[in-house]
């Protein structure tokens, strides 16, 4: 009998316990264009955000609705910049 293996496509996600909170990135694409900007999906303590753009250089977090709120202590920006943007 033969067996066939099936490659399944690649997960971009991790997780990190930070303090008393969990982060897990689902999704993330890493923009084109500025290197230092990310747009990913993420969970905190098992619920899931919607997609944001995360600026590792303005260290600032733009939402769906275009609203810019600057990156949380121990959050999900601090966790992708540090991580991901060497």
């Amino acid at each position: 009998m033969l067996c066939f293996a099936v490659a399944l496509p690649a997960e971009a996600s991790f997780c990190r316990q930070t303090n008393d909170r969990l982060i897990c990135v689902l999704r993330i694409d890493r923009s084109a264009k500025n290197h230092w900007e990310y747009r990913a999906i993420v969970s905190v303590d098992g619920v899931e955000r919607p997609m944001q753009l995360y600026n590792c250089r303005d260290r600032i977090t733009v939402r769906k609705d275009g609203t810019v709120v600057p990156f949380e202590p121990n959050g999900p920006g601090k966790l992708i910049c540090s991580v991901l943007h060497k």
